[in-house]
């Protein structure tokens, strides 16, 4: 639940759902995210949810800060509330030149990379928010032993459709991007498509990812 609602500048609204950044933390944010929106409450701008945050932005000239604060303040969420359900399967491909990290994951996790594989394959991953690059999500939660830190120098470039690992986290870039992540490796899947107005994500906040291993031959053939 909400722990505390401030102010974020002129118009936008901060709501704070603790420190936490767990699956069930998470769930509440993307369910008041949900019912504001289904609300449809006027003169919202934009609502942006994070690990455990939602920023509301909101026409300063039409409606203000108390106004919007007593309107989320009489929410209602609880158990009963639906969590969405939608379980997507994503390619990955982890040979050269795909997997670029593997020699240093396996220094620092002190695993072979078939361990690697086998953790990162046999888990599901539950989206936790999008954002850093249009439609990137960050996917968690990772096992203890396969969690490390980014990078000490980020890369300039990381190709488009890289799949990456850091602390509890796993990202798909969804377009070429600087970036520090660890890259096991890289999906033919096309994750955002800035050309559907309606649905660019193809991975959204609540959905759940299992990652399913492809051979380059695979990959390269994919769109066929």
């Amino acid at each position: 639940m909400i722990k505390n609602i401030s102010n974020l500048g002129d118009a936008a609204l901060y709501c704070d759902f603790g420190k936490n950044i767990n699956k069930e933390t998470n769930s509440y944010v993307i369910k008041y995210f949900d019912k504001i929106k289904q609300l449809k409450i006027e003169n919202i701008n934009n609502i942006i949810p994070s690990y455990n945050k939602l920023i509301i932005s909101y026409d300063l000239n039409r409606i203000n800060y108390k106004e919007l604060k007593d309107l989320i303040e009489k929410i209602q969420i609880d158990q009963t509330d639906s969590e969405k359900k939608n379980i997507l399967e994503i390619p990955i491909c982890c040979e050269e030149p795909y997997s670029l990290d593997f020699n240093r994951l396996e220094t620092k996790l002190k695993l072979s990379k078939k361990q690697i594989l086998q953790n990162f394959l046999n888990k599901k991953y539950f989206c936790y928010m999008t954002g850093f690059i249009a439609g990137m999500p960050f996917l968690g939660d990772l096992n203890e032993n396969m969690r490390t830190n980014r990078l000490e120098t980020p890369r300039v470039k990381v190709p488009k459709g890289s799949i990456g690992i850091t602390e509890q986290f796993a990202n798909i870039y969804t377009f070429e991007s600087p970036g520090g992540w660890n890259i096991i490796g890289n999906t033919p899947k096309k994750v955002f498509d800035n050309f559907n107005e309606d649905k660019p994500n193809l991975i959204n906040p609540g959905d759940t990812v299992i990652f399913k291993e492809i051979t380059k031959d695979e990959y390269l053939n994919y769109e066929q």
